[in-house]
């Protein structure tokens, strides 16, 4: 939730420094890539929220956290490359895209042996 805010907020610092009202979508480049950034961040946060919640359920909870952190700092560093510049996302991209693969194998494993278990 933090980070959701942290994001927001950034959006509508942008809004202001730049003069793009609401509920424009367009304007200055750096607008758009703040905008552009937090709304990317959005849509993958309830696929980590689920994938985060079933691992840590089913698998252990310490390790989905672990995975969980390194996601959040991930999708931060990836929300401050991409507010600077388009290239600036890729390599934090890539980091939480494994790090959701992950804590789907972590779900799939812990859902595996809590429904297969004789």
């Amino acid at each position: 939730v933090l980070f959701s805010a942290y994001f927001a907020m950034q959006v509508i610092y942008a809004r202001r420094k730049y003069k793009v009202s609401p509920p424009e979508t367009t304007g200055h480049p750096e607008f758009e890539r703040t905008f552009r950034a937090q709304a990317n961040c959005s849509e993958y946060f309830p696929i980590f929220i689920s994938l985060l919640w079933v691992a840590g359920i089913f698998f252990h909870q310490g390790v989905a956290a672990a995975c969980g952190l390194l996601y959040l700092y991930s999708r931060l560093r990836y929300f401050q490359g991409y507010a600077g510049a388009a290239r600036g996302r890729l390599g934090p991209l890539y980091a939480s895209a494994w790090l959701l693969w992950g804590l789907l194998g972590l779900a799939v494993a812990g859902l595996l042996a809590h429904f297969l278990r004789p």
